[in-house]
């Protein structure tokens, strides 16, 4: 059961300059995915999928395969994610290389865990399901969300204005770190949240956006936070 992980370190990026290979706390941001992915020991192959040739040289550089370059059409600002999945599977297909299972691992997660990796495969396999999607559970209840219209503040939800939070249905969000998929699946469905989808739940200090700098400061004083009490543990 051939597996791959899939990292898409596109060159451009426009809110943070050079966000896939900035500098972490000491290393390239991307340098994180690719280590957890070969830390796992789950994966016949770690490839990076990117336009950019200093991408793809610190991709080598932590243990990356980089076979080809992304082609233009995926390689835009509008560019989607499944698009560069489904071109990867196919450039390999055209070597005789088949994948049954695949996992995309965004470049700039330095959160994802090997233990989680592994663990999402597991659950991919021995499920039977098409994907498996960590989610993190919305900290406040989304059912108790306020607006604004017409500059006045008004409830989302007004039936739940006398609800406790503890009584409403929990909600949760996609943690933006990983997604273990079907090849099968993700070619007939083109999408990464498939029907037949699993949860893996993560805790807040597991994972962080990280779409601006204030989210990259925040992500550097979470993951010393987190280092710093698992030295202590």
């Amino acid at each position: 059961m051939p597996k791959i992980a899939i990292i898409p370190a596109r060159g451009g990026s426009k809110r943070i300059p050079r966000k896939n290979v900035k500098d972490f706390l000491g290393r390239p941001i991307v340098a994180y995915s690719i280590e957890a992915a070969l830390e796992s020991g789950v994966f016949d192959e770690v490839m990076v999928s990117t336009d950019d040739q200093e991408i793809a040289d610190i991709s080598m550089r932590y243990g990356a395969k980089v076979p080809f370059f992304r082609s233009p059409k995926t390689s835009t600002d509008m560019a989607m994610t499944v698009p560069v999945l489904l071109e990867v599977l196919e450039e390999y297909r055209r070597s005789e290389i088949d994948f049954e299972y695949g996992c995309c691992i965004y470049p700039c997660a330095p959160f994802v865990a090997s233990e989680r990796l592994k663990r999402g495969m597991e659950l991919l396999i021995s499920e039977k399901v098409d994907s498996v999607l960590p989610v993190l559970r919305f900290s406040y209840p989304p059912l108790r969300g306020l607006t604004i219209r017409n500059k006045k503040l008004q409830m989302l939800f007004p039936e739940n204005y006398n609800a406790r939070s503890q009584d409403l249905e929990p909600i949760y969000h996609d943690a933006g770190q990983f997604y273990c998929f079907r090849t099968d699946a993700l070619v007939e469905q083109k999408t990464l949240f498939c029907k037949n989808t699993l949860p893996l739940e993560l805790s807040e200090m597991e994972a962080q956006d990280i779409d601006t700098m204030d989210d990259w400061k925040m992500a550097e004083r979470k993951y010393t936070m987190a280092c710093s009490s698992r030295g202590k543990a």
